[in-house]
């Protein structure tokens, strides 16, 4: 009941975490992807674009680009128009202009265990095995937001709509310049090659990271957290194959691997070993089982802080 109360009021004085109750405005363009796929680097990317005059950084990256899991309603609501806002939300009708980001599953799965040891969710003797089957059955702190396979997939609906851009990690980590460019285009803001440049450049991985150390206490994603992980990864498309076991692989693949061939991702296990993983995946969560079920399963077994963003 305390609880309910507490909830209650901070609703009504602005000071719940915006998240899906985010008052959308119609000239509102969003930066979306599931947890752990690049979003971070993408805002670094748009916002040296946006202001090549000005110094980006984690100090004020929340003011040019706010993430709506990370602050509260009412700060959300102070944001002048257009906004430029990052989430994790599944598909939301009220998101009309929307940039989503998607990345290779295999790879998330190792960038969200880095980051629940940072955030200290888990242990570091928390057996990435298991950490994984926990990943594909939707039982980490990603729970709100779906499975990777259920974020994806519902909004690959929109794919063909005009108002939709869909990016690869992958693709941006190899050559920036072009994916850049079509964010350019989508957002109507100049640009140039010089400009493109400059905003790879200054939202290079190594300078992020050197940024992150001398900056981590004032980002709300980094503060009071493990210093000695660093949030900004190593950006690598395939270190996943060096680090996951195959049959953690395949426990990936059996789950999403028709989505992960739609999207370009090719898929490396046996097909006998994707058969048996399958059919044991499908046996422990059933494809018909609801994302609500599955948010009610990670919520048991995840602890997180509320309003922290990934």
């Amino acid at each position: 009941m305390i609880y309910g109360i507490k909830k209650i009021l901070q609703y009504a004085l602005g000071t719940d975490t915006a998240g899906r109750g985010l008052a959308v405005r119609a000239d509102d363009t969003f930066l979306v992807s599931y947890p752990r796929s690049g979003n971070t680097w993408m805002r670094f990317l748009i916002a040296n674009l946006m202001h090549p005059q000005g110094n980006v950084s984690f100090a004020n990256i929340e003011s040019l680009i706010p993430d709506c899991e990370a602050h509260s309603s009412r700060y959300m609501k102070r944001a002048p128009s257009p906004r430029l806002i990052k989430s994790h939300e599944y598909f939301d009708h009220r998101y009309k202009k929307v940039i989503y980001v998607v990345r290779d599953p295999r790879g998330v799965a190792i960038s969200y265990y880095n980051f629940q040891r940072k955030y200290r969710q888990i242990q570091d003797g928390y057996p990435l095995a298991r950490y994984v089957s926990d990943f594909v059955a939707g039982r980490i702190s990603s729970a709100d937001w779906g499975t990777w396979g259920q974020n994806v997939g519902s909004w690959l609906v929109r794919e063909a709509d005009p108002g939709f851009l869909l990016l690869r990690y992958e693709d941006m980590l190899t050559d920036p310049a072009p994916g850049l460019g079509k964010i350019a285009a989508f957002l109507n803001i100049p640009s140039s090659v010089d400009a493109t440049a400059l905003a790879i450049e200054r939202s290079a991985a190594g300078r992020m990271r050197e940024l992150e150390k001398t900056q981590n206490s004032e980002w709300v994603t980094t503060k009071d957290k493990r210093q000695d992980i660093p949030f900004v990864g190593e950006a690598s498309a395939s270190s996943w194959a060096g680090r996951l076991q195959p049959q953690s692989i395949a426990e990936i693949e059996a789950a999403w691997g028709s989505l992960m061939t739609r999207l370009g991702y090719a898929l490396a296990s046996h097909p006998d070993v994707l058969a048996a993983a399958k059919l044991d995946s499908v046996a422990r969560w059933p494809e018909s089982q609801t994302l609500e079920k599955r948010r009610e399963q990670g919520m048991m077994n995840r602890q997180i802080e509320p309003g922290t963003a990934r």
